[in-house]
């Protein structure tokens, strides 16, 4: 979708999320929103799923949509992401006439589904001369004085990428949620639940908790704390299906918070593939169950799982599927959000936007090698993904940030981007990304194709993730690593420990450390 501007561009400053794991999780907010909505897209105003039936993205719905196609909840989150992601400030009318202006867009040429409230708006709004925002933001005025009905779950949906563009001020993310939300539904009761989210989302990407939603209380109205305090409480004590119609925004955030705070945390226990990450989808599976307005109310979920948990608690099958208006896959969503997060700039490596990411010179030459235990994984680096000409694989795993670009030139691969840091610490979901990782291969592998496994040097994370899959065979950790050491003769996978004991942790076995062979600068007397 192309969409201008505001006229006054973003200026350079330190991004909020510089930090790697808070990177993280600004990735997840659009991804977990569009996830959420196209798990619940089945099963939207169906028979409600029983706690034994498990959610899928096989699409219909109301669409009908294809398989992993996200509704009118990530469309129009779009239509502001594609405005926050310039760094453009959301206050201002330049920026709140585009947003208006790409909901009429996306209205005639691109909703596979509109709500009544919102389609109500935008069509009085389209009949006005002037300003497309205050037009938009006056019908919407004048729905909610004439109609008694006017406190839709339609601006709770779509206003979550808000959160991301004033990660540095709350105060300022309050003004931006209030008139971004007041373009279709300016009831408080929409204002005021889209400020809490919002807060929540805020939160979690900064501090990486769920404390925000409650924390949010303090910027609404003195007068209303008390009252949303009670419907957080009545959320925690009963089952999201507990409010069968959520199409009433209330119910649809207690439905949302209910299945996010009533779903336990797994614990981290990888021998029995037990990981906290998996807490994003039992939670967003548990807002499915919901019933009804399943879509939405997973979306809203999903925003708020994502901002949480991270791009990398996603689950890859999830982030592979997802797909939706105006031809967007998963990449394209972590774009907006990341780029909404660092004020519309890229990294110094050109990451997000790039076509392909600036390559360091530690990568060394392009090599590739087989597999030990299966010659139909090949492993290799980041300058191996420049070859030219057709490629003997037919998928590609990348460990690292590739850049938006197809994978292989002259290939048409599927291509598996994984959210894998070679730095300690640096990865919250370590366990369960090795895991997913490690099984994605497997399923292609199951499925004939030859696999290509990289990442930027090919020396700490495509070993790591390569004996993990060992394991899947049958190997014994430690002889998986051996083996593997051998083929490459050089790695730096003894740098990173976290990442070579998840290996052995993720079978139940204690990590083995080789001790470093001593070197002497002189011989001993």
């Amino acid at each position: 979708m192309k969409t201008s501007a505001a006229p006054s561009a973003p200026t350079q400053q330190t991004s909020p999320v510089s930090g790697i794991q808070a990177a993280n999780r600004a990735a997840g907010v659009l991804m977990g929103a569009a996830t959420g909505d196209a798990l619940g897209v089945p099963y939207e105003f169906a028979a409600r799923l029983t706690d034994d039936q498990r959610p899928a993205m096989i699409g219909g719905g109301l669409g009908p949509y294809k398989p992993g196609e996200y509704s009118d909840d990530t469309q129009m989150h779009v239509c502001i992401a594609s405005v926050a992601s310039t760094g453009a400030d959301l206050t201002s009318l330049p920026a709140l006439d585009q947003i208006a202006r790409n909901f009429q867009l996306w209205r005639e040429s691109g909703a596979t589904d509109i709500g009544g409230q919102t389609s109500a708006v935008l069509r009085v709004a389209k009949r006005g001369v002037g300003s497309p925002c205050e037009l938009m933001a006056a019908a919407a005025d004048a729905y909610t004085a004439r109609t008694r009905y006017s406190a839709g779950n339609g601006s709770l949906m779509r206003t979550g990428i808000v959160a991301l563009a004033y990660l540095d001020d709350p105060t300022d993310m309050v003004k931006a949620v209030t008139l971004v939300s007041s373009l279709t539904h300016s009831d408080p009761e929409c204002i005021e639940a889209c400020i809490l989210w919002c807060s929540g989302i805020r939160t979690a990407v900064l501090e990486g908790t769920f404390d925000g939603v409650r924390q949010g209380l303090n910027l609404l109205p003195a007068d209303r704390r008390d009252l949303w305090a009670g419907r957080l409480d009545e959320a925690e004590n009963n089952p999201p299906h507990h409010w069968p119609s959520n199409g009433y925004v209330v119910t649809a955030l207690q439905a949302a918070w209910s299945a996010i705070t009533r779903t336990p945390v797994p614990e981290l226990a990888p021998e029995r593939g037990s990981f906290p990450a998996q807490h994003f989808q039992l939670a967003t599976e548990a807002a499915v169950r919901a019933g009804n307005d399943t879509d939405t109310v997973a979306a809203i979920a999903g925003t708020l799982l994502g901002a949480r948990w991270g791009l990398s608690a996603i689950p890859l099958a999830w982030q592979q599927a997802v797909n939706g208006w105006p031809s967007l896959t998963g990449p394209d969503l972590v774009r907006l959000a990341v780029l909404t997060a660092r004020k519309g700039f890229d990294d110094a490596d050109g990451w997000p936007s790039a076509p392909r990411v600036e390559i360091p010179a530690y990568a060394g030459e392009a090599y590739v090698l087989p597999h030990p235990q299966d010659p139909g994984v090949l492993l290799g680096n980041l300058p191996l993904t420049e070859y030219q000409g057709e490629a003997p694989v037919d998928a590609v795993v990348s460990l690292c940030r590739v850049g938006q670009a197809p994978i292989l030139s002259g290939t048409d691969v599927e291509h598996v981007r994984v959210w894998l840091v070679d730095k300690e610490g640096a990865n919250a979901n370590l366990h369960y990304v090795l895991d997913q990782t490690a099984r994605e291969i497997l399923r292609l592998r199951q499925q004939g194709k030859r696999v290509l496994l990289h990442c930027v040097a090919g020396r700490s994370r495509t070993p790591a993730v390569a004996a993990a899959y060992s394991t899947l065979l049958g190997t014994h950790p430690q002889t998986a690593l051996a083996q593997i050491y051998r083929e490459l003769k050089h790695w730096t996978l003894l740098s990173h420990w976290q990442l070579h004991d998840a290996v052995y942790e993720l079978v139940g076995c204690t990590p083995y450390r080789p001790r470093p062979r001593l070197s002497w600068s002189r011989k001993p007397r």
